[in-house]
């Protein structure tokens, strides 16, 4: 049963009063969507605010840890009947990325929704539908009077989508995240085109590099010996021709879904002041994504083979480099997995387990040693996220719910387990 179309709906829900007859789950999610929560100024203070009066309807306790000026995490906590079992965290981000409105049909902060359903939006699919999915779900259980053992956090975190420096990478340092006593986490995965759902168990190292190529400088005029430019080609070169040897392998075998080879790509290009200036140094930038079955150490070597092959005065500085390569168990010896999958199956959702592309902020949850699992609940719905246009069905959004009011259940009622005996 959907919620609000063969069951009561929750009071002090608002609805878009341009549809009535709209689900009120789909005007909540509608509404979340128009708070700009986007970079470079993201409306943090109005998504708290969303989230404060969610937090009163359901009545949640709603904790705010400001990590750092400016930024806050908030955390919605529905307490189970034995606290001090490890916890359930239920994780979503807040903040979305840039748009290019000349690019988009609709409004990309208007929620606009079609004669199909389909509603228009930055963030419909990243990731502000699971955040609604979530916060529907435990409203759902709540109202139909379930109480389950373990203690259930929704968690809302800034600055996902600028690497959660100062987010998540902070918080699970700070004492307060250390409180929530957690066992097991939920966070953001991607659609998936076909019927099945997928489900990401760990996730490529984000590395972001810049390699600064010194020379000779000069007129423009003559032919200047060893020149920065010279050493440019060669780096991109050598980073280029490994990339089209990565793309090769992903083209040419069966087996390999993105995540199981290494992306690089050129991002940016600076340096000279004039024309007829030979400058003394030029910077290249790279984004690399390497997955976890690749050693680190190896292949920060051969990027020093690439810069010593280049010539004198090539060096490198990374803006990001990450390099945890931890794995959340998909074996059905693991009770986390098992009762994940098992409840999966019981809803005849099939999974198509897979290392996540991109990155998120489940990198910096698993760093310090718990597990997690990448999941939106999204089938049948081309991949969107950060592209023009980006939207999300409103049946596939309500169907999420449905799978939530499922999954929250049978990760809340995992049997003690020997360490919490």
């Amino acid at each position: 049963m959907l919620p609000g179309k063969d069951g009561p709906t929750e009071a002090g829900r608002s609805q878009d009063p341009s549809v009535s007859s709209e689900d009120p789950s789909v005007s909540l999610f509608r509404e979340y969507l128009r708070i700009k929560t986007v970079h470079p100024e993201p409306d943090y203070e109005a998504a708290l605010k969303f989230l404060d009066r969610i937090a009163a309807e359901l009545g949640l306790p709603f904790k705010k840890v400001e990590v750092c000026p400016g930024r806050v995490v908030g955390v919605m906590t529905w307490e189970g009947t034995n606290p001090k079992l490890r916890s359930v965290l239920l994780n979503s981000h807040t903040d979305v990325v840039p748009v290019f409105q000349e690019h988009w049909k609709h409004d990309a902060f208007g929620a606009f929704k079609d004669g199909e359903g389909n509603i228009y939006g930055r963030g419909t699919q990243d990731m502000k539908c699971v955040t609604i999915q979530y916060i529907e779900a435990i409203r759902r259980l709540k109202s139909e009077g379930r109480r389950f053992p373990r203690t259930v956090h929704l968690m809302f975190v800034p600055d996902e989508e600028v690497g959660g420096h100062k987010g998540m990478e902070m918080f699970v340092n700070l004492p307060e995240f250390q409180a929530l006593n957690i066992g097991f986490a939920l966070d953001e995965g991607l659609a998936n085109p076909g019927d099945s759902f997928t489900v990401f168990y760990g996730e490529r190292n984000p590395w972001w590099i810049t390699v600064r190529c010194t020379g000779n400088p000069g007129h423009g005029s003559r032919f200047v010996e060893n020149t920065a430019a010279e050493k440019l080609r060669k780096i991109i070169n050598s980073f280029m021709d490994f990339r089209e040897k990565e793309k090769t392998r992903l083209n040419t075998s069966e087996c390999f879904t993105l995540g199981d080879v290494t992306t690089v790509n050129m991002t940016m290009v600076q340096g000279g002041v004039a024309y007829n200036v030979i400058p003394p140094n030029m910077d290249v930038s790279f984004d690399m994504r390497i997955p976890p079955t690749v050693s680190l150490k190896e292949f920060e070597e051969q990027i020093k083979v690439w810069c010593e092959a280049a010539g004198e005065g090539v060096t490198y500085q990374f803006a990001q480099k990450h390099m945890n390569q931890n794995l959340t168990s998909t074996e059905h010896t693991d009770p986390w997995w098992r009762a994940f999958s098992t409840a999966c199956s019981a809803m005849n959702l099939a999974l198509k387990k897979e290392i996540f592309p991109a990155a998120t902020d489940s990198r910096f949850i698993r760093a310090v040693g718990l597990p997690a699992i990448g999941f939106s609940p999204m089938n049948r719905t081309p991949i969107l996220l950060h592209d023009h246009n980006e939207f999300l069905n409103e049946r596939v959004f309500l169907h999420g719910i449905e799978i939530y009011c499922s999954l929250i259940p049978a990760l809340a009622s995992v049997s003690a387990l020997p360490s919490e005996a």
